[in-house]
């Protein structure tokens, strides 16, 4: 199989997380701090390339009723922007409640304040790609 990233998009951060190469199991790879359109996506392009990343996992965040509100629109948007600068796979993959579930995995360790926030991010990105690796295996 080949290299995944998952991506847990935000406002602020984007968690980065990257699948081994037999897609069995997501790590937490990086988080970008977003500056402005054209540096975050030049900072994923970078990433993409340095990891050869044949394939992307997007979280596209839902309401309960299973709707897509403002910030999945804000994310679909991104990805739009992102298709026009790479030519890969990219999968959405519904990402309700896995910040939620990441501060809950993190809430026993020594990370405190923004350096947590960068880490949440990253582990919400490695259960929204572990998800999809699941599924496709």
């Amino acid at each position: 199989m080949a290299i995944i990233l998952g991506l847990d998009v935000g406002d602020v951060r984007i968690g980065i997380a990257i699948s081994d190469e037999l897609g069995i199991a997501a790590h937490p790879l990086c988080t970008i701090r977003r500056k402005n359109s054209k540096a975050d996506l030049e900072a994923l392009q970078g990433l993409i390339r340095t990891h050869k990343a044949e394939g992307l996992v997007v979280g596209l965040p839902k309401m309960l009723t299973g709707e897509i509100g403002i910030q999945g629109q804000k994310v679909q948007q991104f990805v739009e922007e992102l298709k026009q600068q790479i030519d890969l796979p990219i999968t959405f993959w519904d990402e309700r409640f896995t910040t939620v579930e990441a501060e809950r995995m993190l809430r026993g360790t020594k990370k405190r304040g923004r350096k947590r926030k960068e880490v949440v991010d990253q582990v919400a990105a490695v259960l929204i790609l572990n998800a999809y690796l699941d599924r496709v295996r």
